[in-house]
């Protein structure tokens, strides 16, 4: 009770006090590998101890029948829903100003609620949330990994997380749902574990990353180890490359969004001023809010995490992973019900990719539905779509899988 009065007067006025809000929430975490008994790696690597941060909303049922296993995309983490009462403990003071990532989507009355529900999200091997990652402490030195953190894939991370439904006494997930490369994920849950999974369900995802993302994706590393401070990883304790780190995220941010939203958003407004100065400095709104998306990058994430998790999107491809090179042999293990979801706007993961899963899966005559959505938000409109991809979740979620 104590906590919570205190945090009242942490957060936004009212934050606390929204009926469709999950309200406070608390990270949990739990050592799924140690340094005797390590977590093997697709590289051929072992790595311990390995912790795990997750957060759960709702109650598990008698059954184990109403788990959803929510995975991120490469910058969210564990914190789905409400409001961290650990964000000043933790040093995450940027969560006293917004709630969870999905927060529109995971709550009382929202598509995944927890009258209903139990949800599950966990932070990714590799990442800066408190699941280990090189910013973790290499037991055998006793300073952080940094660049000897072993490199890690989207295949590591699934497995990790069915390490921690099997801790949590899970055997079987309702539906396993993500966007982006949270989608990535979701593949590779259908695919590693397809007798663990009722529902799938994939936001702006495809089996691959196409060169072009591949190419977003070494410019945005490319800025980061060339910073002056980037020091080969080694800048823990010192000035950390913040110009790279924020150069990448901008230069990845314009991936989310679309011609037509940075128009209608942007344009070729000027910042604050009727007449251009004519010299380098931010001229124009969306150099402006640029800046900004990669100076609060800085605040919030670290470095090195973003060259690992860039380089595990890059790697994955379902069809070589699971078929061989082949897409519908691989989709051929597949024996949950999938949902796919495009958005019309979206270049990263572009409709056309997101079909080829679809039709994969409908070439081995598995249970697939197929939607592109109208958007004109990019990429990020899994994130902005609320409305109709709630109504989406809510409509696949209810119907019987193999009618």
């Amino acid at each position: 009770m104590q906590d919570e009065e205190a945090a009242k007067k942490l957060f936004p006025p009212g934050a606390l006090d929204d009926p469709t809000s999950v309200g406070l929430t608390r990270a949990k975490a739990v050592q799924l590998a140690t340094e005797d008994s390590p977590f093997p790696l697709e590289v051929g690597e072992s790595l311990g101890p390995v912790w795990v941060e997750y957060e759960t909303y709702g109650t598990l049922n008698s059954a184990k029948s109403n788990v959803i296993l929510v995975v991120h995309a490469l910058s969210g983490d564990a914190h789905v829903a409400g409001w961290d009462i650990a964000a000043i403990e933790t040093g995450r003071r940027w969560r006293l100003r917004k709630p969870g990532w999905w927060d529109t989507v995971v709550g009382p009355g929202k598509p995944l609620d927890p009258a209903h529900y139990f949800i599950i999200c966990a932070n990714v091997l590799g990442s800066c949330y408190g699941t280990t990652g090189p910013g973790s402490i290499n037991p055998r030195t006793g300073k952080p990994y940094g660049l000897t953190f072993p490199m890690v894939t989207v295949g590591d991370w699934v497995r990790l997380q069915a390490m921690l439904l099997d801790h949590l006494g899970i055997e079987r997930v309702l539906a396993v749902v993500g966007g982006s490369l949270g989608g990535q994920q979701v593949i590779e849950w259908m695919m590693a574990y397809p007798d663990r999974v009722e529902k799938a369900i994939v936001l702006a995802a495809s089996a691959k990353l196409s060169a072009q993302g591949l190419a977003f994706n070494a410019v945005g590393r490319h800025t980061i180890m060339n910073d002056p401070h980037f020091n080969g990883g080694d800048f823990y304790g010192s000035p950390v490359p913040a110009q790279g780190l924020a150069a990448a995220r901008m230069l990845a941010h314009i991936t989310y969004l679309s011609e037509a939203a940075m128009d209608m958003k942007f344009g070729r407004r000027l910042r604050e001023k009727a007449k251009p100065d004519f010299d380098f400095g931010i001229e124009f709104e969306v150099e402006s809010y640029l800046a900004y998306q990669g100076q609060s990058f800085v605040e919030r994430f670290d470095a090195n995490s973003y060259l690992y998790i860039t380089r595990a999107m890059d790697y994955y491809d379902a069809a070589a992973s699971w078929g061989g090179g082949d897409l519908t042999e691989a989709c051929s293990r597949v024996s949950a019900d999938v949902m796919v979801v495009s958005f019309s706007s979206d270049w990263l993961y572009p409709p056309s990719q997101c079909r080829e899963l679809a039709i994969a899966l409908c070439r081995c005559r598995r249970p697939v539905t197929y939607i592109e959505v109208p958007s004109s938000y990019g990429h990020d409109a899994f994130l902005v779509e609320t409305e109709v991809v709630g109504r989406l979740l809510r409509d696949f979620l209810k119907k019987d899988a193999h009618p």
